[in-house]
């Protein structure tokens, strides 16, 4: 896959992390998250489970690998970080707008 493709890989997965996790991010920060999740996946699936699944950008396999490895990637820095999505006193001060 080129560069482009593992960019939009990485925001549409990215996006779909924050989504499953509750923890919004800037645009950049999801991008990242992405691209790094499916790279991760991908290690992941190969090191462990001797899978190779990184195959192409209309693979299922390569989404569901992008996916999960995202949501650990996304788990493991909110777990390191203690931040989980918006903080209560945040949630309330946006209900009293």
């Amino acid at each position: 896959m080129g560069i482009i493709a593992w960019i939009v890989l990485g925001l549409v997965v990215g996006l779909i992390a924050d989504r499953v996790m509750g923890s919004p991010h800037g645009l950049i920060v999801t991008t990242v998250i992405g691209i790094v999740g499916a790279l991760l996946g991908g290690w992941i699936a190969d090191k462990v489970f001797h899978v190779e699944n990184i195959q192409g950008f209309f693979n299922i396999s390569t989404w569901i690998t992008a996916i999960l490895g995202a949501i650990v990637l996304l788990g493991a820095v909110e777990l390191a970080t203690g931040k989980r999505g918006l903080t209560s006193g945040r949630r309330r001060s946006l209900r009293r707008r």
